[in-house]
């Protein structure tokens, strides 16, 4: 972080009006507070309620590792249908191939008393810091202000404190930052709420929901939330009616490849929405795990500039670069425009690493990670030392040759930023060749072709010559980033539209397209509509394909059968056959579309 540019610029806003009741009343953790002095050398700790080192059960954590080569350039492939890629931003496409392992290995001793260099069970799994294993902490607060977000606005940059994923990170925030409201207890003028995208990451909701927070959806349209029009966020909190409670003074949102739609700002969009939440004093919580996902190939060349900035400077002014051209090719977090230092960001490593090593981290003003890490003390201490050790080692790697250790290379070494950077530019291109597969398999199935002989038209031959119509059946935007395809369905078009009810129309072809021979199970836009409101006017006609979890073949296979299946179900022109199709699986529509889906189904991120 160029701290001489930074220094110069205003302190991060006083947001303590903002705190909950309970994140107001937590003090340090006096057992916590005793830490500092058990890297004393030499000292007799005979304060701590440690158990001994020696009496753990493993001696070594060992893992066989990829190398972070294990993407290779491939040809470029044709890109999405804006055709063209943003001058500066490579279009390259990179494959997977089957790569020699390294070997990871984590020992029970490191050999040193440099807290920042010791990578070791003894310590890994000894009772830690709340902000997080020193090692780990030391090396994500680097990248975080040094290479991810190097032009933060504010004086002395962003603080960090490391979390079990993402969703631990969001439910910390809320605890912070709102107060729990019950109906029974509590006026209504005291309910706090919470602003979301219209369609949203279903499990934010679910968090917020039990502790009374009211949940606002704001308008989108094919970029995310929408700043302005009605129900855009400057409508919503414009004409906010206080006898629903107080104006919210929360926003959650996904930026880049928006859980479930795709959808990615750009950076006005970014900066309008940002200058309404200073005006009506929001804190934004942003959730980027799709953040690294970006795709190059979809952004066209009349609209690159809405994306990519030409440079840093055209951020915020500063000159800082993040040192790598991938990471400048990005579109900068809510964090680089956030003068104010109300932006809230949460990162994880579910979809960099993997979901199951619950590990991430919290990115705010020194003030506000503050008090997330006093309820971090005395929640869940610290995420596993099992994983932030081998996450550690594979990043980090030994700090000598007698450490014991082994990093993430072949030679022993950890990867460093550079290795990191190069996986995560190279998980990106597998993801984009994903999504293009999809893709271009939707694009060309989206029509059906139709024939309707000339005497149907009014006129008279005796040629057998048809009139050929295209039937659209649905339609989608090509996502600009994460993992997700978002498909509107016409379902006016279906020849049964008028005598069956939309919702059951769309019930009806969900529960069609998992049976034989298409076997495709998609998610419904209803449950991730954050307000039966929503899904009761609009989440039926929308599902979310992802493309992430399969391989391409599979992948390129799935989408076919998808597009037979709804070609197929276009087909049917008699009612029974729709009651037919429902009674075939009852449980399983009624689970996705009737009585309390929030509560029965909650779809992974």
């Amino acid at each position: 972080m160029h701290t001489s540019a930074i220094d110069q610029r205003p302190a991060p806003l006083d947001l303590s009006h903002h705190f909950s009741r309970t994140a107001k009343a937590r003090h340090e953790s006096r057992v916590k507070e005793f830490y500092r002095y058990f890297a004393i050398p030499g000292i007799a700790n005979l304060a701590g309620g440690l158990p001994n080192a020696e009496f753990f059960p493993y001696t070594t954590l060992e893992a066989s590792l990829v190398p972070p080569e294990r993407f290779k350039p491939t040809p470029n492939r044709p890109n999405g249908p804006l055709g063209g890629v943003p001058r500066g931003v490579s279009s390259t496409l990179l494959t997977e191939q089957r790569a020699t392992t390294a070997h990871l290995l984590v020992p029970k001793s490191s050999g040193t008393s440099n807290r920042l260099h010791e990578i070791d069970l003894k310590t890994a799994l000894q009772y830690g810091t709340a902000q997080g294993y020193p090692p780990l902490y030391d090396f994500l607060r680097q990248i975080t202000r040094e290479n991810m977000h190097p032009n933060v606005p504010y004086a002395d940059g962003p603080e960090i404190v490391l979390t079990c994923g993402s969703t631990d990170g969001f439910n910390k925030a809320i605890e912070t930052f709102s107060n729990e409201w019950s109906a029974e207890k509590q006026p209504v003028h005291e309910r706090e709420g919470i602003l979301v995208e219209e369609f949203c990451y279903m499990n934010a909701v679910q968090c917020v929901q039990p502790r009374g927070l009211q949940v606002v959806p704001v308008g989108m349209d094919d970029e995310g939330m929408r700043a302005s029009g009605l129900g855009g966020l400057r409508d919503t909190l414009r004409n906010w009616d206080e006898s629903r409670g107080k104006r919210p003074h929360l926003m959650y949102t996904v930026t880049i490849g928006q859980n479930p739609t795709s959808s990615t700002l750009s950076l006005p969009r970014r900066t309008e929405l940002y200058e309404l939440c200073k005006e009506y004093d929001v804190i934004i919580i942003e959730d980027e795990p799709y953040w690294y996902m970006q795709f190059p190939s979809v952004i066209g060349p009349d609209i690159a500039q809405r994306y990519f900035p030409k440079s840093p400077s055209d951020i915020t002014g500063a000159k800082g670069s993040s040192g790598f051209d991938f990471l400048d090719s990005l579109m900068p977090s809510y964090i680089s425009i956030d003068t104010d230092g109300r932006v809230v960001r949460l990162d994880t490593f579910s979809k960099t690493i993997s979901p199951g090593c619950r590990l991430g981290w919290i990115t705010a003003q020194p003030a506000l990670i503050e008090r997330i890490l006093r309820f971090t003390e005395v929640a869940t201490q610290q995420p596993s030392g099992f994983v932030q050790s081998i996450v550690a080692e594979h990043l980090i790697g030994p700090h000598n040759l007698c450490d014991g250790g082994r990093g993430g290379r072949k030679d022993g070494k950890g990867w460093a930023v550079e290795g990191w950077v190069r996986w995560l530019a190279g998980l990106r291109g597998a993801y984009e060749r994903r999504m293009q597969t999809m893709c271009r398999v939707l694009e060309d199935g989206k029509y059906m072709l139709t024939s309707k002989g000339l005497g149907s038209k009014g006129y008279t031959t005796t040629e057998p010559w048809s009139i050929i119509d295209r039937l659209q059946m649905y339609n989608f935007v090509w996502p600009r980033g994460g993992m997700f395809v978002w498909i509107k369905i016409y379902l006016g078009t279906h020849p049964l539209h008028g005598k069956v009810e939309p919702p059951k129309l769309s019930q009806a072809l969900w529960v069609h397209l998992t049976t034989k021979p298409y076997l495709v199970l998609v998610a419904p836009g209803t449950i991730f509509s954050p307000t039966p409101e929503i899904s009761k006017s609009k989440g039926f006609e929308y599902y979310r394909l992802c493309f992430a979890a399969v391989e391409d073949d599979e992948i390129e296979a799935a989408s076919h059968r998808f597009v037979k299946g709804v070609n197929s179900f276009w087909a049917k022109k008699n009612l029974d056959e729709v009651e037919e199709i429902l009674g075939v699986c009852s449980d399983g529509y009624k689970l996705m579309y009737g009585g309390p889906h929030f509560e029965l189904l909650t779809m992974s991120s």
